[in-house]
């Protein structure tokens, strides 16, 4: 069995922006990869809300994903591929961050995973980098004032660049959330049940049969969305 490791935040978790409870299982985007790969394949969702990359939250504590990877990791162990979605949390504005620095936080999580042992015979497990989707329009969201209303959404459309600038400095795998699925209207941070939908197929999408190599699948995915 093929193990998928998924480090990630509430929209990982499957936070539900209208009731603020946890979309079912089979509802979250991993839980749709879930059905789409099949049972020769082991999806570990790891999603938190609130996490962000590197930075300790000095409110809600505890949600640095620095901290906790790699015991995680070795939990898990051994792992063919991690994915990362990470970022969203560190646009709020008490962190005061630009998105290069948001970016660089999340290459910190690649680097440790690039030089762990927690792949497959001792060596470290593929990487694909999801950078978040952007944050729509704050003026009528509960997170508004959290998020810094207009500049944390101006910031949101500046990741993609520099998340793609850290998955080729790496050579890792990469997608940009955004080309795929936008933020739900209600809360303009999380993905409603469409979004849910859009991010999940569109990694699983037209999955191979088992003969095909897997790394070879990822190859053909990101560079073609």
């Amino acid at each position: 069995m093929k193990q998928i490791f998924c480090f990630g935040d509430s929209n990982t978790w499957g936070f539900n922006p209208i009731t603020h409870g946890r979309y079912e299982y089979q509802e979250r985007w991993l839980g749709i990869v879930q059905n789409r790969f099949g049972n020769d394949y082991r999806i570990i969702e790891e999603g938190l809300n609130g996490r962000t990359t590197v930075w300790q939250d000095p409110i809600e504590g505890y949600k640095s994903g620095k901290d906790y990877l790699i015991p995680c990791l070795e939990t898990h162990s051994p792992l063919d591929l991690v994915i990362i979605m990470l970022g969203t949390n560190n646009l709020k504005k008490r962190f005061s961050l630009s998105a290069y620095d948001i970016a660089v936080g999340a290459a910190v999580l690649v680097d440790l995973v690039s030089k762990s042992n927690c792949g497959n015979q001792g060596k470290a497990p593929d990487i694909l980098l999801i950078a978040p989707t952007t944050i729509g329009d704050l003026n009528n969201s509960w997170l508004a004032d959290m998020f810094g209303r207009e500049q944390g959404t101006i910031t949101s459309h500046q990741l993609a660049q520099h998340f793609s600038r850290v998955a080729e400095n790496f050579g890792c795998y990469f997608l940009d959330a955004a080309l795929i699925a936008e933020p739900c209207a209600q809360d303009a941070i999380h993905f409603d049940l469409e979004g849910h939908q859009k991010i999940g197929l569109a990694i699983a999408v037209s999955f191979p049969n088992q003969a095909e190599n897997f790394i070879e699948y990822f190859k053909k995915i990101t560079a073609t969305i």
